[in-house]
């Protein structure tokens, strides 16, 4: 029965990463449609960020009361009415009211499933956790492309999203029995200790670094997610089905690149981990950069995907060693808040960028963010030495 509910979990955080992509990969297409600025993609991004960030807030009170399979399960569901919304809108301002319910699932999706695994599940399932959301976000772009493609619209697209997501919420509601049988670990047998206030997670010495370090990386990945697609339409005239294609390079990375650290990790440590993902994203943002056309995008977009794949999640498993076990769930907490926050606030900054400046800065601004979170680890690391 273990074993059963963990595959399920898995399915529900590839069910989590199946949306995640579709907005980046389907926006060349939607903002012409509906004759709107480029930059209009900031302002859904910016709505379903704001939405997961409340989510993730009331996740604790909201599974205290339900449980985590049922907030899993609703939370789905809640996705699927969403993506179903989109399918059948043609208005920008109607898609603003339907990005309510898909960024309040999409948080009560991550919140639930990453504290079950941590209380319930050993460590080394929180980077194939992860992986499944990689497989899910490869497969959003390719399934849109497709749909593009084939003639049949964006609005196809996300019909086919969120008939996936139907599907995956009626197993969730299925095996709601399945979550009652906890499995006994350590993990659930400690005392969680007093609740750590805001103000009190700043004051440990090395918080606000990996807090800036979680916001700078998210506001790189989260980035490179909305903005990709455009970026090659626009600076390097592919069409729009060509791009969402390329586009999905940077999730498939992700995937792989998880799958293979979950296995990594049991001889390196989460510090070399970290420090060689960012090399690589170092890496694919130069080779992104030249004047390679289509074959340089190809690559580029890969390696940065290869390389923030074991960050997210060797962030997370680093710190109780950086902070200590009795401060580890009320900073892992505050860590998710700093990065729902560089979801929702970078993209939109750099939306204003593209459209009263130029696109062709995607690569400076994704270098930007990974230069100064790059600084924000290696500073904690300096401190922790010591």
């Amino acid at each position: 029965m273990v074993h059963l509910l963990l595959a399920i979990i898995y399915l529900s955080f590839i069910s989590l990463g199946l949306p995640d992509s579709l907005l980046g990969a389907a926006w060349p297409s939607m903002y012409t449609q509906m004759s709107v600025p480029v930059s209009y993609a900031g302002i859904l991004s910016l709505l379903i960020s704001a939405g997961t960030i409340v989510s993730s807030l009331l996740s604790d009170r909201v599974t205290r009361k339900l449980g985590a399979g049922a907030v899993t399960a609703v939370s789905v569901a809640m996705t699927a009415a969403a993506l179903f919304g989109f399918s059948v809108t043609k208005s920008f301002w109607l898609l603003l009211l339907w990005a309510i319910p898909y960024g309040l699932g999409a948080g009560g999706v991550d919140a639930a499933l990453n504290n079950y695994v941590a209380l319930h599940f050993a460590s080394r399932h929180m980077s194939w956790l992860h992986c499944m959301w990689g497989v899910g976000a490869s497969i959003g772009p390719y399934i849109m492309g497709c749909a593009l493609t084939g003639g049949q619209g964006w609005q196809m697209g996300y019909r086919y999203i969120a008939l996936i997501q139907i599907l995956l919420s009626a197993v969730l509601f299925l095996s709601l029995p399945l979550w009652q049988r906890r499995p006994d670990t350590e993990a659930g047998k400690k005392d969680g200790g007093q609740p750590l206030s805001l103000k009190q997670v700043c004051s440990i010495a090395g918080a606000r670094e990996i807090l800036l370090a979680f916001f700078c990386y998210c506001a790189m990945e989260q980035t490179t997610i909305l903005w990709a697609s455009t970026y090659l339409v626009r600076h390097l005239n592919l069409s729009p089905e060509d791009a969402a294609s390329l586009a999905s390079l940077f999730f498939l990375g992700i995937t792989a690149g998880r799958a293979v650290s979950g296995f990594l990790t049991c001889k390196w440590s989460d510090r070399d981990m970290i420090r060689l993902g960012q090399f690589i994203v170092i890496l694919g943002i130069g080779v992104l950069a030249l004047p390679l056309g289509r074959s340089g995008a190809m690559v580029g977009l890969l390696l940065v995907g290869l390389g923030c794949a074991p960050i997210y999640p060797c962030i997370i498993h680093s710190t109780p060693a950086h902070f200590g076990a009795e401060n580890a769930q009320a900073i892992i907490g505050v860590q998710m808040a700093s990065a729902y926050v560089g979801s929702l606030l970078m993209p939109p900054v750099f939306g204003l960028i593209a459209n009263h400046i130029s696109i062709a800065l995607f690569p400076a601004f994704l270098a930007a963010a990974t230069a100064v979170m790059i600084l924000m680890c290696e500073r904690l690391n300096r401190m922790k030495q010591h």
